[in-house]
C-alpha cells in the first residue's frame, strides 16, 4: 500500500482525511511495515466505506486488514439510523458470525501430548469437516426456525452442552431481534444437514498449549496458566449464512439505487437501516448469528464427547465465544453524547474494555477475552479489551493473522502432504479431508500474527494475555 497520502497520528495509527465525497475519515491501526504490506484495495475499500450515508466517527481498519468484498476484512464502521445510516450485507460478509470459541481442557499439555495421535483421530472422526460436510443432526422446518430464533440457548435445550456455557457467549448465546421468517427457504434447506460441522477454508478445531502468559491478572481471571491445554473452534453459519448474504446483497444493490445511494462497488450494497429491506436483513442476519452460535455449541458438544473418550476427566469449560462477522446495535458515546449505533465488524471482533456491563462478571475487571486465530503451524493469542478502545474503534480489535496471499497462490506454492509431514515432525498433528485445503491454509500464506497482535496492543485496542501454540489441528 502507498501510505504517502496518510497522516501519521502515531506509530500505530494513520489517518486519511475526508475528501472526494467521504463522510468521515479513514483510520488504520497498524505499524508502517504492516500498512505497506497491505493490498492497495484495503485503502480503496476503507475509503468507499467512509462515503456511505450516516457513518459515525471513521471507517476503521484493523492491523490484520486485507482485501474483501465491499468492506475490507478487518473493517469496522458504525452507522446511525437517526442520521440516515445504512446497513450493508457486504459489511457483515457471507459467513455471518464466523467466530472463535476457546475452551479450557483442565489437563496439562503433557497429558495431551502423550495421546495426541489418538486424540487427533477421535476429534477428526467426531467433527464433520470439509466442503459440503453434513452432520448426523437433521432439522425439520419447525426445528430450523426454533434454532434460528434461539441460537446456542436452543442447542443447550436440545442437550448440546451446558447452561453454564451461555454466560460466556456474546449476547448470552442468543442474538436479539432474530427473525427466522426473513430467512429464505433455500437458505434453510442448505443448513438442514450442516449443523455441528466445521466447513472448509480457514475453519478449524485446534488443541493448543498455553505457551506463555503475558498478563498474569487477566490470565488468572480467564483461568489460563502456562502449560495448560485448551481447544479453539473456528467456524460460522455455513451454507445458511452464505445464502443470506448472497440474497440480500443482490436485493440491497437494487435498493441502493432506489434510495439514490451511489455504490463505488456492487459488493458495498446497502440500504437505510429503517427501510423495509434494511429491517428484514437485520432480522435475517441476527438469525444467521444464532445459527453460528448454535453450530459452535453443537461442535463443542461433539468435541467434548471425543475428548472424554481419550482423556477421561478433561473438563472443556468454555472460556469465551466471540464472533467476527456481525452488525450489532450498541450504545456508544460520541462527542459527549450517547448514541445507538449499528456497528459493522467484518473480520474484526468485539473487544469491550474492563467494566463494560455486557461482560460476564468473572471478566468484568480485566476486559473482554479477544480470541485471535493464527495458523496451524505458528501461534494464536488470547487478548483482552483495553481502556479507551470504545473511543478508538467502537470497542473493536483484530480477528486473526490476516492472509498475505490468495488461496490459489498458496496452493501453487505448497503441497498439503508436505505441510502435514513438516508439522508432524514439529509435534503438530494435522487431520484434514483435503490436501488442497491444507495447502491453501499453509502457515506461510498468512501474515505474522505476532506482529498483528503487537500492533493491536500498541494501538490501544486490546492487550496480550496469553500465547497459544498448536498441538492438534482438524481442517476441512
Amino acid at each position: 500500500m502507498d501510505i504517502s497520502g496518510l497522516e501519521k497520528l502515531s506509530e500505530y495509527c494513520w489517518r486519511l482525511p475526508p475528501t472526494h465525497g467521504m463522510n468521515a475519515p479513514v483510520i488504520l491501526y497498524a505499524d508502517r511495515s504492516l500498512l505497506e504490506a497491505m493490498d492497495e484495495q484495503v485503502l480503496v475499500q476503507s475509503t468507499n466505506v467512509a462515503r456511505l450515508p450516516g457513518i459515525v466517527g471513521a471507517s476503521y481498519t484493523m492491523p490484520d486488514g486485507h482485501w474483501g468484498y465491499g468492506f475490507p476484512i478487518g473493517g469496522v464502521a458504525a452507522f446511525d439510523a437517526a442520521a440516515g445510516g445504512v446497513v450493508s450485507a457486504g459489511g457483515v460478509g457471507f459467513d455471518i458470525s464466523c467466530g472463535v470459541r476457546t475452551l479450557r481442557l483442565g489437563v496439562s499439555e503433557a497429558r495431551v501430548a502423550a495421546r495426541a495421535d489418538e486424540l487427533a483421530d477421535a476429534l477428526f472422526a467426531a467433527i464433520p469437516a470439509g466442503v459440503g460436510s453434513t452432520g448426523a443432526l437433521r432439522l425439520g422446518e419447525a426445528q430450523m426456525d426454533d434454532m434460528l430464533q434461539g441460537g446456542a440457548r436452543w442447542a443447550v435445550e436440545q442437550g448440546y452442552g451446558e447452561a453454564a456455557d451461555l454466560t460466556f457467549i456474546e449476547e448470552g448465546g442468543c442474538m436479539p431481534d432474530a427473525d427466522a421468517g426473513q430467512v429464505s427457504h433455500r437458505a434453510k434447506r442448505r443448513q438442514r444437514d450442516e449443523m455441528g460441522t466445521l466447513g472448509s477454508g480457514n475453519h478449524y478445531l485446534e488443541v493448543q498449549r498455553v505457551a506463555e502468559v503475558l498478563d498474569a491478572e487477566a490470565a488468572s481471571a480467564f483461568g489460563l496458566a502456562a502449560g495448560d491445554a485448551v481447544m479453539s473452534i473456528h467456524c460460522g453459519s455455513r451454507g445458511l449464512g452464505h445464502q443470506i448474504g448472497t440474497e440480500y446483497l443482490r436485493e440491497m444493490a437494487e435498493a441502493a439505487r432506489a434510495f439514490g445511494i451511489a455504490l463505488p462497488e456492487r459488493e458495498l450494497a446497502c440500504a437505510p437501516i429503517d427501510s423495509d429491506v434494511g429491517r428484514r436483513y437485520l432480522g435475517a442476519m441476527a438469525a444467521g448469528v444464532n445459527c453460528a452460535l448454535a453450530n459452535r455449541q453443537i461442535v463443542t458438544h461433539l468435541a467434548r464427547h471425543a475428548l472424554s473418550e481419550v482423556l477421561p476427566g478433561a473438563e472443556a469449560a468454555l472460556l469465551y465465544d466471540v464472533s467476527h462477522n456481525t452488525c450489532k446495535l450498541e450504545t456508544h458515546r460520541v462527542e459527549g453524547a450517547e448514541r445507538r449505533l449499528h456497528v459493522h465488524r467484518k473480520g474484526a471482533t468485539r473487544a469491550f474494555p474492563p467494566g463494560h456491563p455486557d461482560l460476564p462478571e468473572a471478566y468484568r475487571g480485566v476486559g473482554q477475552p479477544v480470541l485471535i486465530g493464527g495458523t496451524m503451524g505458528t501461534e494464536s493469542y488470547v487478548l483482552a479489551g483495553c481502556e479507551g478502545v470504545m473511543e478508538r474503534s467502537f470497542g473493536s480489535a483484530c480477528h486473526g493473522a490476516g492472509r498475505r496471499m490468495s488461496r490459489r497462490q498458496a496452493n501453487r506454492q505448497w503441497g498439503g502432504t508436505d505441510i502435514v509431514a513438516e508439522l508432524h515432525a514439529r509435534g503438530i498433528e494435522i487431520r484434514g479431508h483435503s490436501r488442497r485445503g491444507i495447502a491453501e491454509e499453509a502457515p506461510g500464506a498468512y501474515k505474522d500474527v505476532r506482529g498483528v497482535v503487537e500492533a493491536a496492543e500498541a494501538a490501544g485496542l486490546a492487550r496480550r494475555v496469553a500465547r497459544l501454540e498448536p498441538m492438534i489441528c482438524i481442517k476441512g
